[in-house]
């Protein structure tokens, strides 16, 4: 049993690692060799109304391969950014402190394989999904990047855009200026691009060929009235969704596919469900977005056989997301982590008596 820490999954899984095990389980889920759950969370109230505890699961393997469960222990609150945009912070414990761990298995024996911390490997999964889209749905000549957020999430994400295309251009805007400056400062260093730090959201969007969203915003934080035509779009964060002027504005629309749906139901496409004890007046009964724009929706089984098309033209404007596929993510990200922190004998071994047991579950 291997305990796998943020600083050698940072040390060990690269980002085109991370873009092929995402794709390759997409492909596979699709194919139905691999299956998936959504996200579920369990919200409980705490003793101070203003914050709710949330146990966050989700869930895959694959036939042949491994399963992995990611769990999430978190107090939640939300708070006012300087330019009153309402965020959702988490912690666990104290601020500052977050538990998130993967639990990876062998699929074919049951054995337990590595406990990761989920910090690293949570940002290069979503960031991998960016650079998926982009991929399959970007201009081949896309440069430019306009950036709203200068997180741990923005960072993969230009990761990933460079991974997949030739990126020489960065507009970034999030709203302390400190962090966006730092940011940008970063980018410069990391990926040798012109780094251009705006003063308004508005700036990011002119001659930009990708528009990425990506903020702990509650609510859309895009402006779709100025998505310049042949963008390519990823929202992270803003309440799930882009703004309803950019949803208006997609001509093509890349969902990688669905979670498959338990036996007996004929279909599922929820981003996520929630279970809730305590008072619920108040609470929003709204399910999660599931498919948008069908009749422009194409997935990535679809896309990669040639059975559908994506972009057909250089000024439409596309969009990308994962769908409710999140469990499908982490048993092939963790997989390569597992397998590449055994090769270079990283890692810290922890007795596998520890995790079995002699009376039956």
């Amino acid at each position: 049993m291997l305990l796998i820490d943020n600083e050698t999954t940072d040390r060990v899984l690269s980002m085109d690692a991370t873009i092929a095990a995402l794709e390759a389980s997409y492909l596979a889920t699709a194919a139905g060799h691999a299956t998936c759950r959504p996200r579920i969370d369990i919200t409980i109230p705490t003793d101070d109304p203003a914050k709710e505890y949330r146990w966050g699961t989700m869930e895959g393997g694959a036939i042949g391969g491994y399963f992995a469960i990611r769990m999430k222990s978190d107090i939640i609150y939300r708070d006012t950014t300087p330019d009153g945009t309402t965020t959702e912070e988490k912690y666990c414990g104290e601020p500052g402190l977050f538990c998130g761990l993967i639990f990876l298995t062998d699929v074919q024996t049951g054995r337990p394989l590595a406990l990761l911390n989920d910090g690293v490997l949570q940002h290069m999964r979503v960031g991998g999904d960016g650079g998926l889209g982009v991929k399959y749905m970007a201009r081949d000549d896309a440069k430019v990047v306009g950036m709203l957020g200068s997180g741990g999430m923005a960072e993969t994400h230009m990761k990933a855009f460079t991974a997949v295309r030739d990126i020489t251009r960065l507009q970034v805007y999030s709203p302390t200026r400190a962090n966006r400056e730092e940011f940008g400062d970063r980018m410069r260093r990391e990926h040798g691009i012109e780094v251009v730090v705006c003063d308004r959201p508005e700036e990011i969007y002119r001659g930009a060929d990708i528009v990425a969203a990506l903020t702990d915003s509650d609510r859309p934080v895009l402006n779709g009235d100025l998505v310049e035509p042949g963008t390519h779009v990823v929202n992270i964060g803003g309440g799930g969704l882009p703004d309803a002027a950019t949803i208006a504005r997609v001509d093509a629309y890349l969902r990688f596919g669905d979670a498959p749906a338990a036996l007996g139901l004929e279909t599922f496409d929820d981003e996520f469900l929630t279970w809730r004890a305590g008072p619920t007046k108040g609470v929003s009964r709204k399910r999660a977005h599931g498919n948008m724009l069908p009749e422009k929706r194409v997935t990535l089984a679809d896309l990669v056989a040639g059975r559908a098309r994506g972009r057909t033209s250089a000024d439409q404007i596309t969009w990308s997301e994962r769908g409710n596929m999140q469990g499908a993510q982490f048993h092939a990200v963790a997989g390569a982590t597992f397998e590449a922190a055994r090769a270079q004998n990283l890692g810290h071994e922890l007795p596998d008596a520890w995790f079995l047991q002699t009376i039956r579950n």
